[in-house]
């Protein structure tokens, strides 16, 4: 049977199927952008103050 001819599955293209919302080189997550880590800590702080005023 020559199965060339039968319909089979296609070759993968390795390209996501979305682009992330904070992908490297977007606006959100600019090439280059390294973050200090007391900015870091800053960030999460804010973000577990939020969190437990809720």
């Amino acid at each position: 049977m020559d199965y060339s001819k039968s319909g089979g599955a296609k070759q993968g293209k390795n390209t996501p199927r979305h682009s992330e919302h904070n992908a490297k080189g977007s606006e959100k997550n600019p090439f280059g952008k390294t973050e200090t880590k007391a900015e870091l800590l800053a960030r999460m702080k804010a973000a577990a103050e939020a969190r437990k005023g809720k």
